[in-house]
Formats: structure tokens, C-alpha cells, sequence
């Protein structure tokens, strides 16, 4: 499984980006892809996730801003971030979860660096 995520970038505070997610290789129809960020000097932590049914969660603090969402199809998964502030600076990374034969297997893409600042 290869995952290359794109459309990271420099926004204003209060700006808005939409990153982007293309999967490909063995993707089982079951799955979860999310979107995990890492800030410097800090640890990875969780932002979103979706479903193959579409079931989303958010961390809190994404909440309300940032909305995740897949084409399956394309084997895409979005991540639009509304109402960015300074401290969602961080590379962002995609991230893909599929059992096989009973294994929990977890996938991840290169990053992409988002940079919220004036």
C-alpha cells in the first residue's frame, strides 16, 4: 500500500486548505484512512478519520473546522481545514488501517507540511 498525500502549504490565520490523499496498491474494501499531524517538537497526534461506511471522528480540536471525506472510487481522502490558526501548523500525514487475516495492518504517506501564519 502506497499513500501520497498533496496540497499542504502556507495560509493566513483564518484561511482554509484542503489536503488531499491518493491511495493505492492492496486497499481491502474495509478500511479506515485518517489524517494524523505532527508538530515540531511534539508527538504525533490524531486529527481525523473516516470509514469505508463513512463514519467520521474528530479530535476536539478540529472540531468544527475540519472536515474529512473519501471518494472511494479513487481511492481518495480529503481533509479541508476551515479556520486555520497558527497552532495547526504541523506536516500532516495520511494514514491507512486495514485487517488482514486478522492482523491489524497500518499504513502512512510522506507528509505534507501545513503553515499557518501571518
Amino acid at each position: 500500500v502506497q499513500l501520497q498525500a498533496s496540497g499542504g502549504g502556507l495560509v493566513q490565520p483564518g484561511g482554509s486548505l484542503r489536503l488531499s490523499c491518493a491511495a493505492s496498491g492492496s486497499i481491502f474494501s474495509i478500511n479506515v484512512m485518517g489524517w494524523y499531524r505532527q508538530a515540531p517538537g511534539k508527538q504525533r497526534e490524531f486529527v481525523a478519520h473516516i470509514t469505508s461506511g463513512d463514519l467520521t471522528n474528530y479530535a476536539d480540536y478540529v472540531k468544527g473546522r475540519f472536515t474529512i471525506s473519501r471518494d472511494n472510487a479513487k481511492r481518495l481522502v480529503h481533509l479541508q481545514m476551515n479556520s486555520l490558526k497558527p497552532e495547526d501548523t504541523a506536516v500532516y500525514y495520511c494514514n491507512l488501517r486495514q485487517n488482514y487475516r486478522g492482523t491489524d495492518m497500518s499504513y502512512w504517506g510522506q507528509g505534507t507540511l501545513v503553515t499557518v501564519s501571518s
